[in-house]
């Protein structure tokens, strides 16, 4: 797959998940993080989705999918295994223009889920285009031992001074904000290797804003 990478806003928007096993639950717990409207469409659930819907954090409908399931969906997706289902919800996508992914079945995938990293509001996101899920998990986890937790931090005050900077009128060039992360990304490392040495969120608020000029 030619893949063109995406980052998607689906807060508030209905998704569909076909499918109550635990590879199902993973694609739920992702969407709900995302801020997704979720409806599952399976005769049986696993435990975790069973909680899920019972604490009406997804809309639950206990039977196998039929036509017409997807109308006003966003995004859908299928965890089922079952390659002739996974067709007909496909088919159904298309018709009325909803993205559909097939766990394990590129064919009838319109997107793939890359192995994800979160840090906070930093994502990083690995993908190979289908060819190799595993690959993929492992770079991620390669990736993860780089990109201590305190990176959360930084990308948030990162965040915070942005704007603070925008709503002075303010807006450094690119070059100025890479030599001002680059400083600020070696306090991360060494503030991983040796705890404590970072100094916090207000001082790297303070240390940005002079990098960048703007004390």
């Amino acid at each position: 797959m030619a893949a063109y990478p995406l980052v998607i806003d689906l807060a508030g928007r209905v998704c569909v998940v076909v499918g109550g096993g635990p590879v199902a639950e993973r694609k739920v717990q992702g969407l709900l993080a995302a801020g997704a409207v979720v409806t599952v469409v399976s005769p049986r659930l696993c435990a975790g989705l069973a909680a899920l819907a019972a604490s009406g954090d997804i809309q639950h409908l206990r039977r196998r999918y039929q036509r017409g399931d997807l109308a006003g969906a966003t995004l859908a997706f299928v965890a089922t295994g079952d390659r002739r289902l996974s067709a007909a919800v496909a088919r159904e996508g298309r018709r009325i223009r909803v993205w559909v992914n097939a766990a394990d079945d590129p064919a009838h995938c319109d997107f793939i889920l890359p192995s994800v990293l979160r840090r906070g509001p930093l994502l990083v996101a690995v993908a190979t285009g289908g060819a190799s899920p595993a690959l993929a998990r492992a770079v991620r986890e390669e990736i993860e031992r780089l990109l201590p937790a305190d990176y959360a931090e930084l990308a948030e005050t990162v965040g915070r001074v942005r704007r603070e900077l925008r709503a002075r009128g303010l807006r450094p060039d690119a070059a100025t904000w890479s030599r001002a992360l680059a400083g600020e990304i070696r306090r991360v490392s060494a503030a991983s290797a040796a705890p404590g040495t970072n100094g916090g969120p207000a001082d790297a608020r303070a240390r940005l804003l002079q990098s960048l000029g703007a004390t």
